[in-house]
């Protein structure tokens, strides 16, 4: 199972003097900042020069004093007891949902969290993981040379789990510059830098060992594997080449597993972050149809050559896809000259793109090949677009409630994973209870999209219609399983 951790690295010129920061002379707030403007990037990184041998006593030192050790103070609690239609039911385990889901209203307590970012910016911008500051209502930076300084949130973005922060600093602070993760290779030399269990700066070296790991974690899942070592405390940190350049950002590591790291890439950060400087969140380009992956069946019973591309489960009414001609059972091959290999690839590459892009999407259908322009929309539209259940009628129509899984109960759950929402309620005689789901399950995924939190929750029932069954992935004391939970009309 995965758990997220923090990394802390820093990225310099290869074996040269330790790059001092990123002159910007000040945001204008007036003007668009540009992508050359926020951080330092090597004119030579794209270009396949091969990188130098492995000297990583010189690169610690002059990558050190741009990773900083991040502390945040957390508020968490359970929200107060709502009235709902679910009746209270003879449980065995009724003590213990009281426990985490009962009526003893409302208890916020502050919890500490540490992390790893580095600073990419002489002025004090910092880059680091969407969950190390997430909800904080505190955040201290401190750097190698032990100097503290409180940080103010610029911008977050929950669905790449990045985070941009600054501090103020009386002088110019060093910096790291990015590289160019394209270009990664397998088996390359990595260094990682970061904050371990809180222990402070610590270096560890590896190789990279995959790219375009698909983990779970998110819509644009595109990880790259190092086996450096990375540890609770290090999310956040930049992953190093030999050059001295940051190629990643350590996000996850495999729980129980050894040498299994997880960085995202830094190309696929340089959009996010110039974009969370300007406006503090990120739009996406949206293009309106629910997707899935074409298993070994499928590509039988559509007559496929290959399960290549993307198959079209379901095109939103008055979306971009829709608009165009986009119809259910299309399978996209090509994305504005891009081939679509996998379901994976097609919300990356659509993402990329900004709303009021025209594109060209190539699909499959009968077995002919078609090329249909599409204006994209915004991804924020899609909520609205799509939302056929509001909050309060997911809970009726599917006849159970969820909450979201804190430490104390991943632990007494002894959840390996504390991905997902848990079941704290099934309403009797509702869809839920005659799908066999109960209290204490873990739902993992919603219609084969991963479900990770509260908010990935609502934004899978947010698609649920009565008129066809959903697909829940649910874990039962260790054991998955699949329910089909079709919502009722009624609420």
């Amino acid at each position: 199972m995965l758990r997220h951790m923090s990394f802390h690295r820093r990225v310099t010129m290869p074996l040269g003097a330790v790059l001092l920061g990123l002159w910007l002379g000040g945001f204008l707030p007036a003007l668009p900042l540009r992508a050359a403007q926020l951080w330092d990037e090597r004119s030579g990184a794209a270009t396949g020069a091969q990188p130098v041998q492995p000297a990583f006593v010189e690169l610690a030192k002059q990558l050190k004093p741009a990773v900083v050790n991040i502390s945040s103070k957390q508020v968490e609690g359970k929200a107060a007891p709502r009235r709902s239609p679910f009746g209270e039911e003879s449980d065995p385990f009724q003590e213990f949902f009281d426990r985490f889901f009962g009526g003893r209203g409302s208890r916020k307590r502050q919890r500490p969290s540490l992390g790893s970012g580095f600073i990419i910016n002489s002025t004090g911008y910092i880059v680091t993981n969407n969950h190390v500051v997430e909800g904080a209502s505190e955040i201290k930076v401190t750097l190698a040379t032990q100097e503290e300084f409180d940080a103010k949130l610029v911008g977050r973005d929950p669905k790449t789990d990045l985070a941009l922060i600054k501090v103020k600093s009386a002088k110019p602070l060093p910096t790291v510059p990015f590289g160019y993760s394209d270009t990664l290779e397998v088996g390359e030399w990595v260094l990682a830098i970061g904050n371990p269990f809180g222990l402070g700066h610590t270096v560890t070296s590896g190789i990279v060992s995959a790219k375009g790991r698909i983990i779970g974690a998110g819509p644009y899942d595109d990880f790259i594997q190092t086996d450096a070592s990375i540890n609770p405390g290090n999310s956040g940190g930049p992953l190093f080449n030999m050059r001295g350049e940051v190629i990643g950002i350590n996000t996850a590591i495999v729980s129980g597993g050894q040498g299994i790291g997880f960085a995202i890439p830094i190309n696929l950060a340089k959009e996010v972050l110039v974009q969370l400087h300007d406006k503090g969140s990120v739009t996406r380009g949206w293009l309106g149809v629910a997707i899935q992956h074409i298993s070994p069946d499928l590509l039988k019973a559509l007559k496929l050559d290959d399960t290549h591309g993307a198959l079209v489960a379901d095109v939103m009414s008055d979306g971009p896809a829709a608009k165009a001609g986009l119809q259910r059972g299309d399978v996209i091959v090509g994305f504005n000259d891009h081939k679509v290999q996998d379901s994976t690839e097609l919300p990356r590459l659509v993402a990329a793109m900004a709303p009021g892009t025209k594109v060209s999407v190539d699909v499959l259908r009968s077995g002919k090949k078609l090329t249909i322009p599409v204006t994209l929309g915004t991804l924020a539209e899609e909520k609205e677009a799509s939302a056929r259940l509001q909050a309060p009628d997911v809970e009726e129509s599917l006849g159970l409630r969820v909450e979201a899984i804190t430490p104390e109960l991943a632990r007494s759950l002894r959840l390996d994973n504390s991905k997902g929402v848990v079941v704290s309620q099934v309403a009797p005689d509702s869809p839920a209870a005659e799908a066999g789901i109960r209290r204490g399950d873990i739902v993992r995924e919603i219609n084969r999209q991963p479900v990770t939190d509260m908010e990935s929750y609502t934004e899978a029932t947010s698609h649920l219609s009565s008129n066809s069954p959903a697909l829940f992935l649910l874990e039962r004391r260790g054991s998955s399983l699949y329910v089909a939970l079709k919502p009722s009309k009624e609420g």
